[in-house]
């Protein structure tokens, strides 16, 4: 058959590793790209230059003006990788197949924004890859494809970013594959789960750090904004702490003190913090720990 002509909408790293898979291959050919209206990602902007490929931005992909621009295009598929605007029922079935989206979440789980770092805040033991048709809904489309990954303690934010740049790439680079011969086969999310859930995106304050927590949820919420994220934070006597990386203590006791409350400092030269049931150790941070005071959640 003829090669699968796609209009590319991306932003970041996630898309990045995917065009890369996309333009090697030999049955794909990627008629335009359009990137975040917001960021103008400059690593797309030099792939259109490299492979001769428009760079097209658009403000409102939504737009008659940019509707009757698509058009033109004829393509078979559009492409969304980490892209940042909602599509609406005209440019969705203005190519071929319609939309697909890569979302690293496990629909109908997970759907919205910011899902490694939700993911972790859970405590979750896997987290999910889906590949899904862009229908007039929030990640309700149709899944193609799903894989899972497993998290451990040793993971944080930054390992599962990782993971999921590759994986994203390798996944919709599958996904594509299934369009060689027409449109892919879908399922219905509720299929999974009748309702699914949402997860919102995080601002500013979502970073500041309640103490008043077990220590396991300490350890969750310190990995899960560790760098390259915000990172925890919290205040000493007016002064911000940012924490990157919190140890849990094996067989800790249980005991009632003040949450917050830096106790000691420890052989290895870390402070232990007291949480709501126990203590975790401070393995890396930024600011000044003090034994004795009371580490307090900053007000938005």
């Amino acid at each position: 058959m003829d090669k699968l002509r796609i209009g590319y909408f991306a932003d970041g790293p996630w898309s990045h590793l995917a065009f890369e898979r996309i333009i090697a291959s030999e049955f794909v050919e990627v008629c335009f790209i359009t990137p975040r209206f917001d960021t103008a990602d400059g690593q797309l902007k030099d792939y259109a230059e490299q492979y001769g490929i428009d760079y097209v931005l658009a403000k409102n992909v939504n737009a008659p003006d940019f509707l009757e621009l698509a058009k033109g295009y004829d393509c078979d598929l559009f492409v969304s990788m980490s892209f940042n605007q909602i599509f609406r029922f005209e440019v969705i079935n203005l190519p071929k197949y319609g939309i697909i989206n890569c979302h690293a979440g496990k629909l109908p789980f997970y759907r919205g924004r910011n899902i490694l770092n939700w993911a972790l805040i859970n405590d979750e033991k896997e987290f999910g890859i889906t590949v899904h048709y862009v229908d007039e809904g929030i990640d309700t489309g149709d899944i193609i494809l799903q894989r899972t990954f497993p998290i451990t303690d040793q993971d944080d934010y930054a390992s599962l970013l990782e993971v999921a740049y590759v994986e994203c790439a390798n996944i919709l680079y599958d996904a594509l594959h299934l369009f060689k011969e027409g449109p892919a086969k879908g399922n219905d999310q509720k299929t999974i789960h009748p309702v699914g859930m949402y997860c919102g995106v995080r601002s500013y304050g979502d970073e500041f750090l309640n103490w008043n927590q077990c220590s396991r949820a300490v350890f969750n919420f310190v990995r899960a904004i560790c760098s390259p994220g915000p990172l925890a934070r919290c205040t000493s006597d007016g002064e911000e702490i940012k924490i990157n990386r919190v140890r849990l203590i094996d067989n800790a006791p249980t005991y009632i003190g003040k949450p917050g409350q830096v106790l000691c400092k420890n052989k290895n030269g870390n402070f232990l913090v007291k949480t709501a049931d126990s203590f975790v150790e401070v393995l890396e941070y930024e600011g000044k720990l003090r034994v004795g005071k009371v580490l307090k959640t900053p007000e938005k």
